[in-house]
């Protein structure tokens, strides 16, 4: 038990090798494997790319992902250009909607847009306007400098983006978590932030890329990435504690060998899952990510562990705790396939508040044992919806790049015209109906009743009721058109292509 223990404090300290606290990292023997300045000269005059930007590496092999037919993905990225328009509605009211196109998978041409809507880096880079600029002007400080200068050819060593030392890939990432250095310097540079910045700017810029990185470690995954990994543990204790609920064969065997959560899980989440996943699944979880927040993480790792130590038939290679801990570092691709592994955290039932209430449990129990923790970040939001609500409501400026084609434009207004004016002839015909109906009440209470001098009828039997003028009975008509106008733009027809694909 004592030799137990032992070896998992030493991981402990060899995992702080993501804090940003260390600064010697050459010693890490996971991050350095991706590759090396000698394998990869040359290495990209000789193969092409893949259609994700990769010219080889195992994680990054083109692994048949599901293919989505190209009128489908057609009328799904003019779904995403429509609501891009239209945000804060559509956030406001039909955030389901957006959480279901979300699981479905964003289409490429739009996926860095739809990441910065949804995490708020888009109107957290306009309130900030040339911040980064600024930041980037500056020199930094020496000793973040140089650690990242030297991690930099570990990322995504086999992408076009990063194989040359000289390329725009590099020089960006540079850019990117230096800015971050100085713009957070109590945290300073973690080495699993490198990942998270890789993988954003792939699919966006410099300035953009920056900012869904602030968003993702302060709302998203706040304490991360600070000294210590006092956040990342709790979260490990958390999903140790949740593992009984979702499998508790695996849950059984990992407490047998007195496994520690840290062992396994610090890069799936440090990184989310980048390093782990083939290419078009970590897509796919990110797009769930954004949307849905941290509970994405915990579901992608429960239901690895749940099929991969699910069974006694499954337990059988893996008798004792480092032959456990290998068969996790080893993931069968089956359970990383795309389609299966989507369908699999979609269904998944483990909630938001669930997560909050062994967070609170867990957090008793460190203080029990470790006292007050270090660090004390601002507590993470749930996904885009709590962090929209967070933020100013200040309309998003539409980019001129995402403007919809002028005959969808054309089209949905020719609808709303027609719907508009079917709804005035039939408030009108109200309006006219009820006009006469007035009139008859008139006629036949001529005589019977006088009008006082402040408005009101008063009958033979003493019952008095207020004379409703032709402008008066319009009041209704106003109050539907501001609901009509409210809910209209929300509007959609249900189709097929809102069915799971």
């Amino acid at each position: 038990m004592e030799n137990s223990e032992e070896r998992n404090r030493d991981a402990v300290e060899q995992t702080s090798l993501y804090s940003g606290a260390t600064e010697s990292l050459a010693g890490s023997r996971e991050l350095s494997s991706l590759g090396s300045d000698s394998e990869l000269n040359g290495y990209a005059g000789d193969l092409k790319t893949n259609r994700y930007g990769f010219v080889g590496g195992a994680q990054q092999a083109d692994d048949c992902p599901d293919e989505v037919p190209v009128d489908v993905l057609r009328q799904r990225e003019l779904k995403w250009l429509e609501m891009f328009s239209n945000w804060d509605k559509w956030m406001a009211k039909r955030h389901k909607k957006i959480q279901l196109r979300c699981q479905k998978g964003i289409p490429p041409s739009v996926r860095g847009r739809a990441w910065q809507y949804l995490s708020g880096s888009k109107v957290k880079m306009e309130q900030n306007k040339g911040k980064f600029e600024e930041l980037d002007s500056l020199p930094g400080d020496p000793k973040w400098v140089d650690i990242i200068e030297r991690d930099l050819h570990r990322q995504f060593p086999f992408h076009e983006m990063f194989i040359s030392k000289e390329g725009h890939g590099q020089k960006d990432l540079f850019r990117v978590l230096k800015a971050y250095t100085l713009h957070r310097p109590e945290e300073g540079y973690c080495q699993a932030q490198a990942p998270i910045a890789a993988v954003l700017l792939m699919h966006m810029p410099a300035e953009d890329a920056f900012w869904c990185l602030v968003q993702i470690c302060e709302k998203y995954l706040p304490g991360y990435y600070s000294t210590g990994l006092e956040a990342i543990q709790l979260d490990g204790e958390i999903l140790f504690s949740l593992l009984r609920k979702v499998s508790p064969v695996a849950h059984r065997h990992l407490s047998k060998y007195k496994i520690d959560p840290i062992l396994y899980m610090t890069e799936w989440f440090m990184c989310a899952f980048s390093r782990t996943l083939p290419w078009s699944s970590v897509l796919r979880v990110w797009d769930i990510f954004f949307c849905e927040g941290v509970k994405t993480i915990f579901r992608v790792a429960l239901v690895l562990l749940k099929h991969m130590l699910g069974s006694a038939e499954k337990l059988k290679t893996c008798q004792g705790e480092y032959e456990t801990i290998d068969k996790l570092k080893t993931i069968d691709p089956k359970y990383m396939q795309e389609g299966f592994l989507i369908q699999e955290i979609i269904e998944l039932p483990i909630a938001e508040r669930e997560i909050e209430k062994e967070h609170l449990i867990q957090l008793k129990k460190w203080r029990e044992t470790h006292g007050e923790l270090l660090c004390r970040p601002a507590p993470r939001m749930h996904g885009a919806k709590p962090i929209n609500d967070s933020e100013p409501h200040k309309k998003i400026q539409t980019s001129p790049s995402i403007i919809l084609p002028r005959e969808v434009d054309s089209i949905a207004k020719t609808k709303k015209t027609k719907e508009s004016k079917q709804f005035q002839k039939e408030m009108e015909k109200q309006r006219l109906k009820g006009q006469k109906e007035m009139s008859k009440k008139k006629k036949h209470s001529a005589g019977k009743s006088d009008t006082t001098a402040n408005g009101v009828v008063k009958t033979e039997t003493g019952s008095q009721y207020p004379v409703i003028s032709s402008g008066a009975s319009e009041a209704p008509l106003l109050q539907n058109e501001q609901i009509w106008e409210s809910t209209e733009s929300l509007s959609s027809e249900p189709s097929e292509q809102d069915t799971y694909l």
